[in-house]
């Protein structure tokens, strides 16, 4: 059964080809699995699921929000359609990898993700990688780095180029791009990790700094931290004062899994984590303080989707505190639902402080 929208160009393209590598209806081979990446809702797996019953087919987001909308976009799915928001890929062998990549993407979360992807094939099995730049080069230069034939497929509209690549031998280097880093609050030096895919990577963020700076905690304080990224906020709050509660969520299973290999290298008992993208949080109208840097992009949505967060969250007379370099948004709406709204000027960030009514 077709889903509600049509797979992104380079999406397509790989479907396109993954669809010529596999048998397809009845006389599909038992036991045949496929890992896919997307560009938008699964729509590569969904199709290939379909026409192959009797195929085992994963398609791996790295972001509950995309898996969300594509589980509801999904109806009837194919029994042998799984959909898995991790960190890394699950573990093979495959038989098939399909992974559609843009050209305004991430440079270090591509090419990790392909090592990954090229990792958990079988050997014998085959990755199909497109991108939406006919001039392409970059793409298969990561690939010919795999020492594999690299063949190339055009697309017949010339918008995006898809490759083969063919497992014949275990990769001889593999690159590590997780980094650990250190930064420091107040008098306390912290570890961080991160990973590519992960807001800050190899760093911490500007905006993040401004916020611990800004916040004072008081002994048996509760603090949620909305969107927590590589945590590191949450682990300097955590680090202040073990009477301090910290509880960080993020939509990104790298940000969850960073945020917790962060608060067991810097001994954090009091921090703990969760996946999730709907707001939800143990004890909600229970916390003193909810901290977030939300995203500039989706035209604030996300940052709607953080603020009703806190809203649920907070204590009534509790405080939200942003950090931004948008101020506009916030100071135009959070007063119609937020008591106390100011804003205090921070080089070229804009802190945000709001009180629950």
């Amino acid at each position: 059964m077709p889903i509600a929208l049509p797979a992104r160009p380079a999406e397509a393209h790989a479907l396109e080809i993954a669809r010529t590598l596999l048998p397809i209806g009845e006389s599909a081979a038992g036991g045949t699995r496929v890992i896919c990446t997307t560009a938008g809702r699964g729509q590569a797996a969904f199709e290939l699921a379909s026409a192959n019953p009797d195929a085992d087919v994963t398609v791996w987001f790295l972001d509950l929000f995309p898996q969300t909308a594509a589980l509801a976009a999904w109806e009837s799915p194919p029994a042998g359609l799984h959909a898995v928001c991790a960190a890394d890929i699950p573990p093979g062998p495959y038989d098939l990898a399909v992974v559609p990549l843009s050209k305004n993407g991430e440079a270090e979360l591509s090419r990790d993700i392909l090592q990954s992807a090229f990792m958990q094939l079988a050997i014998g099995g085959r990755l199909v990688a497109a991108i939406d730049n006919p001039q392409d080069k970059w793409l298969r230069e990561q690939l010919a780095e795999t020492g594999e034939t690299v063949r190339v497929r055009p697309a017949a509209a010339a918008d995006t180029v898809a490759y083969i690549v063919e497992k014949t031998r275990e990769l001889t280097k593999v690159r590590d791009f997780s980094c650990e880093f250190v930064f420091r609050d107040r008098d306390r030096l912290l570890k961080g990790v991160t990973r590519p895919g992960v807001f800050a990577h190899r760093r911490i963020d500007p905006g993040s700094r401004h916020l611990l700076h800004a916040v004072d905690v008081a002994p048996d304080t509760r603090v949620v931290d909305i969107g927590c990224g590589s945590g590191c906020v949450a682990m300097g709050l955590a680090a202040r004062d073990s009477s301090v509660h910290v509880h960080a969520f993020d939509a990104a299973a790298r940000a969850v899994e960073c945020t917790r290999r962060g608060g067991a290298l810097n001994g954090l008992d009091n921090l703990t984590v969760a996946l999730e993208c709907e707001g939800n949080v143990p004890d909600p109208g229970s916390y003193d303080l909810a901290l977030a840097n939300p995203p500039y992009y989706s035209d604030f949505r996300i940052a709607e989707l953080f603020v009703e967060a806190a809203h649920r969250a907070l204590a009534p007379g509790a405080t939200l505190l942003i950090v931004t370099k948008q101020p506009t948004w916030y100071v135009e709406n959070l007063p119609r639902t937020w008591q106390n709204v100011a804003q205090e000027i921070v080089k070229t960030y804009h802190l945000i402080e709001a009180v629950r009514d």
